[in-house]
């Protein structure tokens, strides 16, 4: 048997699939470790995972806090607080953590997600084979190709970091989508292996029993927080004040209709089955576990990769886009009405479930982790 180290950021749409991975091997009789902060990889994971510390809780909270700083920027600024304030000085962070968890539990294989730079900087120091978990498609396209620029730059930050754009393994890439989504040529490196779900973890409580006998629709924005937040969940709350559903809204406590259930928190995996329709910023795990019950999406994308994610929604006819920062309620209602009423995006958002069901999940991806220390 084998020995996987997974090396991920403080960031629960990252830690997700590797959870689910994780499981496979570790039913598989192979031994699995987490290296990263333990408080948030602690209740997303399996009861007694090993887990080794990269991050403590004060660099916890500054990555959170900075995280909200980067929700305020618009344009270029974005991208850079993202690589200068971000992705690079969280690597260099996490180096140290990433060296002693291999020092103590000698992997075979490094699994770095691809926000977690210390992993490939370390595997390479090491010597070790080393593959990609790649918790958005986005990147694959290279979305900085039509600003070479701009693209020159994040590659020389990376070269100055670790000699070289260590974004993508040259052996392994999984990917948890499939090319119902994702188009374009890619190399043998490069598995779709579909979304990740078996074996995952929700410690999360809901109230099932206040669920009605409605058309159901989930409203998330993730982790989004801030102003920006506020008003575009104030006017879904509008939009479904006197629709015959029930919606069920992720955000904190405030007076809302009485076909809405406010949750600070869900168990989205376990949801997903008691849904109809399910309304996004397009974050690629969200997007993924709907399709992958079949679900038609309205996604209204605000950055980073969620406007790549909405387009993939939109080409697979899958969900209706809207403009984050001017939707109101009307035009939210209105995507809601469309997804709902009109069956071709549910039976559009049933062919990539179809896909992602051929592309094999966590089993896919850990067949092609054990071939990787096979050589």
């Amino acid at each position: 048997m084998s020995r996987f180290l997974f090396v991920v950021p403080p960031l629960t749409g990252h830690i997700n699939p590797t959870a689910s991975v994780g499981g496979e091997l570790l039913a598989r009789g192979h031994s699995v470790a987490w290296v990263g902060h333990p408080g948030t990889l602690a209740p997303l994971l399996p009861d007694h995972a090993v887990i080794f510390p990269a991050i403590d809780d004060l660099l916890e909270a500054d990555i959170r806090a900075k995280r909200e700083r980067w929700l305020a920027l618009r344009g270029m600024a974005v991208l850079k607080f993202f690589w200068e304030e971000f992705l690079i000085p969280l690597g260099g962070a996490m180096v140290p953590g990433v060296y002693d968890a291999v020092s103590a539990f000698e992997p075979d294989v490094i699994v770095a997600d691809q926000q977690a730079l210390a992993g490939p900087l370390v595997a390479q120091h090491a010597y070790l084979p080393w593959a990609t978990s790649a918790s958005t498609s986005a990147e694959l396209i290279n979305p900085l190709r039509t600003m070479p620029k701009v693209d020159a730059w994040v590659r020389g930050l990376l070269h100055d970091f670790a000699g070289g754009d260590i974004r993508f393994s040259d052996r392994l890439v999984l990917v948890y989508s499939s090319k119902a989504l994702v188009a374009g040529e890619f190399g043998e490196e490069v598995a779709f292996v579909g979304p990740a779900l078996t074996h995952r973890v929700e410690r999360t409580s809901f109230p099932w029993n206040e669920l009605t006998g409605q058309r159901r629709v989930l409203v998330s924005l993730g982790t989004l927080n801030g102003p920006a937040g506020e008003r575009f969940l104030s006017q879904a709350l509008d939009a479904v004040a006197d629709l015959d559903l029930q919606v069920v809204m992720v955000a904190e406590p405030r007076p809302a209709p009485s076909n809405v259930l406010m949750r600070p928190s869900v168990p989205q995996l376990a949801l997903m089955p008691h849904l109809d329709a399910v309304v996004t910023h397009g974050g690629h795990n969200t997007v993924c576990e709907a399709l992958a019950h079949g679900l038609p999406l309205v996604v209204a994308p605000i950055r980073d990769d969620q406007p790549t994610v909405a387009a993939q929604v939109v080409a697979a006819g899958a969900g209706v886009r809207l403009t984050y920062s001017r939707t109101r309620s009307a035009d939210i209602r209105s995507a809601l009405e469309s997804v709902l009423d009109e069956p071709e995006y549910a039976a559009a958002a049933d062919l990539v479930r179809k896909s992602f069901l051929a592309a094999g999940g966590a089993a896919a991806a850990a067949d092609r982790l054990e071939k990787v220390v096979a050589g």
